[in-house]
């Protein structure tokens, strides 16, 4: 589904202007004359991303943007400031009221696009985080807004930057409210830094002498350790060209040169408050209300996370215009296990299997126990094709390498049988479930060691 942009604006051709323009980069588009209207709107249908503008009577933009941020249903909706206001200074009040980014009039399409990809991928994240941690509540998990706001305090930020002066500027500013700034100008030396330790916001200048900004993001963004840190980049003013190229490659905010330290300031504040709320949606599902959505034997989600959980997946599934697919998966001839070998040799390879299974998927995909040696794998965003994919990778994977036991002979080899549906638009959890559960029933009754998709004679 296409993502949906708010445009708010009190002069019709405005309006028209920008709407004309999004429709035409296939965007859903909604707008409002007020912002009134922009805060009522948003908050009975939260939008992707809003693009509001500075100069409004009554209300203007800043104001706006204020009670959208400090709304509770809106936010995390990224807003964009549009304005023919250039001065730093109202950038800086823009950033401070909440925003993420800024437009300066007339707006070049280049960066107007470059930006809402950007910030559709912010919220995509943060709303599947926000997503599982609904989820957690329900077991208890605190809310992770809790003292982020005002505790910036001992956050660590990494600047690489061969300009020392420009760096230092920044390392004092940030010193101001008790951020701790490491800078390295060497490109090697700062990503073997990143490494070895966790940054809550990396700082990078596009005109390093010895190598390429930009290429440097498109490497921190790929390694694990650094994957989900923001990434700020320190670009020329001129440049447009290399912000939009930037921001298509993952990097999150931008200062432009010369920097003002104010700004540095309020773009920091926003990318460490960003990070750490993340971190501690993401901290909640280790929290030590896990035992009561843990499987107890193997570390995997229970039967009852997965029941909770998988309704807000699909119906997210369904929001996103993208199927779901979920499978079961069964070892084949479990009960000879627990009969010849013993009950511990049993569950030493439903630990072994549920570590294959593990991984063998991505982040994103939920790996429950469903009952006995039954498990299950939805897979959000996941195509019949892509799903296939997975089931018969898990199956080989199983049945390409022993489990081992605490008995003679040591090590056995085992299979799986996998069944496999994709959901519909109309469907509800049952029914995937039930389509699911006759495709592995074809499985067990036609030889077993297979993966079967789901159809009225699944195949």
């Amino acid at each position: 589904m296409a993502a949906k942009i708010l445009v708010v604006d009190d002069l019709l051709p405005n309006r028209r202007l920008l709407e004309a323009k999004l429709k035409g980069g296939y965007y859903n588009v909604d707008t409002a004359e007020s912002g009134q209207e922009a805060i009522d709107k948003a908050t009975a249908n939260p939008p992707d991303v809003i693009l509001l503008d500075v100069m409004m009577p009554e209300m203007d933009g800043f104001e706006a943007c204020r009670i959208l941020k400090k709304n509770p249903i809106t936010c995390d909706v990224p807003v964009v400031m549009v304005t023919a206001l250039s001065d730093v200074e109202d950038r800086v009040q823009g950033l401070n009221s909440g925003a993420d980014d800024f437009l300066t009039k007339p707006i070049n399409d280049l960066a107007l696009f470059a930006r809402i990809r950007s910030l559709v991928r912010l919220k995509s994240m943060t709303d599947e985080l926000k997503l599982r941690d609904q989820t957690g509540e329900k077991f208890g998990a605190e809310d992770p807004r809790r003292d982020i706001e005002n505790n910036l305090a001992g956050s660590n930020v990494l600047i690489i930057d061969d300009d020392a002066a420009q760096a230092q500027q920044i390392s004092t500013k940030l010193s101001e409210i008790n951020v701790n700034a490491t800078v390295i100008g060497n490109p090697p030396d700062a990503v073997r830094k990143s490494e070895e330790q966790s940054f809550d916001l990396i700082m990078v200048s596009a005109q390093l002498s010895s190598d390429d900004g930009i290429n440097l993001c498109t490497h921190l963004r790929s390694q694990d350790k650094t994957r989900n840190t923001p990434l700020l980049i320190i670009i020329e003013d001129d440049k447009p060209e290399l912000l939009v190229k930037a921001l298509d490659l993952g990097v999150n905010d931008y200062l432009v040169t010369p920097i003002d330290s104010n700004e540095v300031i309020a773009r920091v504040k926003i990318q460490v408050r960003r990070k750490k709320y993340q971190d501690a949606l993401q901290a909640n599902q280790q929290q030590s209300l896990e035992m009561a959505v843990r499987d107890g034997l193997t570390g995997l989600y229970n039967r009852r996370y997965f029941d909770t959980h998988v309704e807000r997946m699909l119906e997210s599934s369904k929001e996103n215009g993208k199927p779901l697919s979920l499978m079961i998966l069964d070892m084949d001839h479990f009960k000879h296990v627990n009969d010849t070998y013993g009950h511990q040799s049993g569950d030493e390879i439903l630990k072994q299997l549920s570590d294959r299974i593990m991984k063998s998927v991505r982040p994103s995909d939920l790996v429950a126990r469903y009952g006995g040696e039954e498990f299950v794998v939805v897979m959000p965003s996941t195509n019949l094709k892509n799903s296939s994919i997975v089931g018969e990778r898990i199956r080989k994977v199983i049945e390409a390498y022993p489990f081992s036991i605490p008995v003679e002979p040591g090590q056995i080899k085992k299979t799986i049988s996998v069944g496999l549906a994709v959901s519909t638009p109309d469907d509800k959890v049952e029914q995937v479930v039930e389509r699911a559960d006759k495709a592995l029933y074809h499985v067990k009754n036609t030889g077993r060691n297979k993966v079967a998709v789901y159809s009225e004679r699944p195949l």
